[in-house]
């Protein structure tokens, strides 16, 4: 039986990436809070990003690291509180990237995981508020 050599590989692309981060501004704008986006392709590369204008800096590495926590579990990174506080996963929550606050979604399209979503500068719950609509809106799978 003859190995296969490669896979082919499900990522986000620039037009949708886009997308999210003009979503998640609309709805900061309309909440008043100031967002910073990142999204993150399939191997947890920054794909696109954007801040608004008021977004306190450290949003911009918190919003990149829930997507590539997000895109690198295949889940959102709000479960990661909980888990994270289990003995067996507790030495996790040392990693320099894992973000085990809400904020963050892995990105599906037609079932495939494309990339990860994660949104700074509210509360963990308008973040995640501000994540699920916008996925939401620009028609990527409910989770």
């Amino acid at each position: 039986m003859p190995v296969k050599y490669q896979q082919e590989t499900a990522q986000i692309t620039w037009e949708a990436a886009q997308a999210l981060i003009e979503a998640v501004l609309k709805e900061g704008a309309a909440q008043k809070i100031a967002f910073s986006i990142a999204v993150m392709d399939a191997g947890g590369h920054l794909r696109a990003f954007g801040r608004a204008d008021e977004a306190a800096f450290l949003t911009a590495e918190i919003a990149c690291d829930k997507a590539w926590t997000a895109c690198f579990f295949g889940q959102p990174t709000h479960i990661w509180n909980s888990l994270v506080q289990e003995s067996h996963m507790a030495p996790l929550a040392s990693h320099p990237r894992l973000m085990a606050v809400g904020g963050g979604y892995p990105i599906f399209y037609q079932g495939r995981l494309i990339g990860g979503l994660g949104v700074s500068g509210g509360t963990y719950e308008q973040d995640q508020e501000a994540a699920v609509k916008a996925l939401s809106f620009t028609g990527f799978d409910k989770l």
